[in-house]
């Protein structure tokens, strides 16, 4: 290996891609899993959504005007609030016409929605009692950088026009992922709606936090205490269920890679047995001068064999390396904790080192079959 330095890092190369591949994607999804448990265990398990579902004729239905106050009677549930839907859309200029909406809706909401959904204002300030009656909005995350808006200025806020009237940008919001509607929305006070925008009342979603022991229980009983008449029109979601089932989905194409990090790996042994079966015939001399000096075929395949093993356990070692390198520069750029799964690396060298064995197994029985005399011929 030292006299043919680069022969020795070809063929170990295909071994540590193989390794690297396979480290980093045991390594990258553990560290997404970590993360999405740090963001549920901030953001919280214990979040129950309801909406209006669909009547038996199939068509649209709605809560009652009460159903957040309902809600709040359920003996397990902390807080409980409501926001409801706008037929009005939100345009940075009166040049833009009104059917273009950008994907961005209008929401009546209450000072408690921000407090219940566990959010934090990026820039400005959130509805307050002080300002609800007026005509002043608060932009989700995706709704101010699709207006073109990044911050508040409270000496000269920035405005939008919302439906016919414009409206003043008090506040910004940071990203939700446990209420990604209200990353698309402009939210503007429960009156103000009303009173400005033709908004009948009635919530359209309901947001509860329950305690965590009672989610499932209170799940259970949300939709007959929101709408006793019509249970069945209502529809309860728990996100985090969602954010879950996304993971699942990556997990999935986790298995993809891992099997072409498998199909790396082969390929690399093949690689290590190639050089080890011309290196037994590069060699015929060396062997046929050791068995001639007494060594048996045992110390021969002992030797071709302890070849194949540090050539792919070095492969294996440098591909462990540079999958620990890949996974935190990825983790580092998602924002996540680098996961580093022990498993995953001890197990990298270990699998690299048998592949050598397998690898160098031929080669050493076909070193040690050589007769002495044919050898040195």
């Amino acid at each position: 290996m030292r006299t043919r330095p680069v022969r020795a890092v070809l063929s170990a190369l295909g071994i540590a891609i193989g390794v690297a591949a396979m480290v980093a994607v045991l390594a990258i999804p553990a560290s997404g899993a970590q993360a999405l448990h740090d963001r549920l265990a901030a953001l919280g398990t214990n979040l129950l959504t309801a909406g209006p579902g669909q009547t038996l004729f199939g068509a649209n239905a709605t809560l009652p005007d009460d159903a957040v106050a309902m809600a709040k009677r359920i003996a397990p549930v902390t807080a409980a609030t409501g926001t409801g839907t706008t037929s009005a859309s939100v345009r940075r200029s009166d040049k833009i016409p009104v059917d273009e909406t950008s994907g961005l809706g209008v929401f009546a909401a209450r000072p408690d929605l921000l407090g219940v959904l566990g959010g934090k204002v990026r820039s400005g300030a959130f509805l307050a009692p002080g300002n609800r009656n007026y005509p002043v909005t608060v932009l989700g995350a995706q709704a101010a950088a699709r207006l073109g808006i990044d911050h508040v200025d409270p000496a000269q806020p920035p405005q939008v026009l919302i439906g016919a009237q414009w409206f003043t940008v008090v506040g910004i919001l940071g990203p939700m992922p446990l209420a990604p509607e209200i990353e698309r929305s402009a939210l503007v006070g429960w009156d103000v709606a009303e009173r400005l925008l033709g908004f009948d009342g009635h919530p359209s979603t309901v947001y509860v936090r329950a305690k965590e022991s009672e989610v499932d229980g209170v799940r259970s009983v949300l939709g007959a205490t929101l709408n006793p008449q019509a249970p069945n029109e209502v529809e309860v979601r728990r996100p985090s269920d969602a954010l879950a089932a996304q993971k699942l989905t990556d997990n999935t194409y986790s298995a993809l890679f891992l099997g072409l990090g498998g199909v790396a790996l082969l390929v690399g042994g093949v690689g290590v047995a190639n050089t080890m079966v011309i290196s037994v015939l590069e060699r015929r001399r060396e062997i046929g001068l050791r068995r001639a000096l007494g060594a048996t075929k045992r110390q021969v395949r002992g030797q071709f064999l302890a070849e194949s093993v540090l050539l792919s356990g070095l492969g294996g070692l440098a591909g462990v390396v540079t999958g620990v390198l890949v996974t935190a520069g990825y983790a580092l750029s998602q924002g996540w904790p680098a996961v580093l799964p022990v498993g995953a690396l001890a197990g990298g060298v270990g699998v690299a080192a048998l592949v050598g064995a397998v690898a160098g197994a031929y080669p050493a029985v076909r070193a040690a079959r050589l007769a002495p005399t044919r050898a040195l011929a």
